[in-house]
């Protein structure tokens, strides 16, 4: 990997390269006087060859590089800061060209690492177990900002998988995720399988409808609760896009093959985890080739959750699968280092308004 050479430092206000689709550069080599075709090699240095100094761009010529350099940058951030758990996972946090935090998570196990990446800085969704939500919406991240999350990692050869469930609502930043998906999937671009991709939402319809026709990547569904007037209470979306809709938009699509469709479900003791609930979730998932993923609520400050300990848990996860769903319990990961979603951008959030 080359190293880009400082063209004006943190006040460099020139336009970036990296996170740009083929179509864009052909319009970045158009607006530069290069030959079309040149947007092809940016994008191999780009995304291929890791590329962070426009002057290695050896295919291009000397003048062209020039030209190039002088009217845009890379583009590439490292992390401003780490923590390491002590499980192996690693909490990132990167600072955007907004000056806002947004939090990526390193997550080995075994032959697979998953990177768990962040699409917004904070997020408007509003829900009440989420320490993301209390920082309502700061920003939407560029698809080049979705992607640096991944570039700029330290065990990036390393990654087997990537989730689009770190902070923010990613189909409330529909085209921009859209334009990562591109780049992550195509030949020009990363070259990954859809497979290996999970995007996750709270179930925003039209957003969902265009991710499911412009790609083929893996979709989670967060749930929680399968109670219509439950689910309001601790996910405002639900009023304005039922979980339902978002059901019955998946029933229309094909998942027996390689694409899969997941439900999220955060188990709050007491609250979602009754028999009830277990019928209703069946009822609601009939005839729907998915799996439930339970979650442990990681205790944020000032909540009133709590997750059920590990024998109600499995009897919750028990009961599900006896109703023919695929049920599995999602191991924790990273609880010492902050992982749950929103607490360490806004701790640093916090710092930063003191140090002002």
């Amino acid at each position: 990997m080359c190293s880009e050479r400082a063209h004006g430092g943190a006040g460099d206000r020139r336009p970036v390269l990296y996170g740009r689709t083929l179509e864009q550069l052909r319009e970045v080599a158009a607006q530069t006087g290069l030959p079309r075709y040149a947007a092809g090699q940016m994008a191999a240095w780009l995304y291929r060859r890791g590329c962070t100094d426009i002057a290695a761009m050896t295919d291009l010529s000397k003048a062209a590089r020039e030209r190039l350099a002088a009217a845009y940058r890379i583009g590439l951030e490292v992390p401003v800061s780490a923590a390491v758990s002590c499980d192996g996972t690693k909490k990132y946090l990167y600072r955007t060209a907004g000056g806002h935090y947004v939090e990526s998570a390193y997550i080995p196990d075994g032959d697979r690492a998953t990177l768990c990446v962040s699409s917004q800085a904070g997020c408007r969704m509003g829900c009440r177990f989420c320490m993301t939500g209390r920082q309502g919406l700061r920003g939407q991240l560029s698809a080049g900002e979705i992607l640096n999350q991944m570039a700029s990692l330290p065990e990036r050869d390393r990654l087997t998988n990537m989730v689009y469930m770190g902070m923010g609502e990613p189909l409330d930043n529909t085209d921009e995720v859209l334009r990562s998906l591109e780049i992550l999937t195509s030949e020009w671009g990363y070259g990954w399988s859809p497979t290996r991709i999970t995007v996750s939402t709270s179930g925003i319809v039209p957003g969902l409808r265009r991710l499911l026709d412009e790609s083929r990547v893996h979709v989670a569904v967060s749930l929680h609760n399968p109670f219509p007037g439950q689910r309001a209470e601790i996910m405002p979306v639900e009023r304005a896009f039922p979980v339902r809709d978002a059901v019955e938009l998946l029933r229309r699509y094909d998942f027996t093959g390689q694409r899969r469709v997941s439900f999220e479900y955060i188990v709050l003791a007491g609250m979602n985890d009754s028999p009830a609930h277990v019928k209703e979730l069946a009822r609601l998932l009939d005839g729907l080739k998915c799996r439930i993923n339970l979650i442990r609520f990681h205790k944020i400050p000032g909540s009133p959750y709590f997750s059920p300990g590990d024998r109600e848990m499995e009897a919750f996860r028990d009961a599900l699968s006896r109703k023919g769903i695929v049920t599995t319990i999602r191991a924790s990961r990273g609880e010492d280092v902050q992982a749950a979603c929103g607490l360490l951008s806004t701790k640093e959030l916090e710092e930063a308004g003191q140090r002002a």
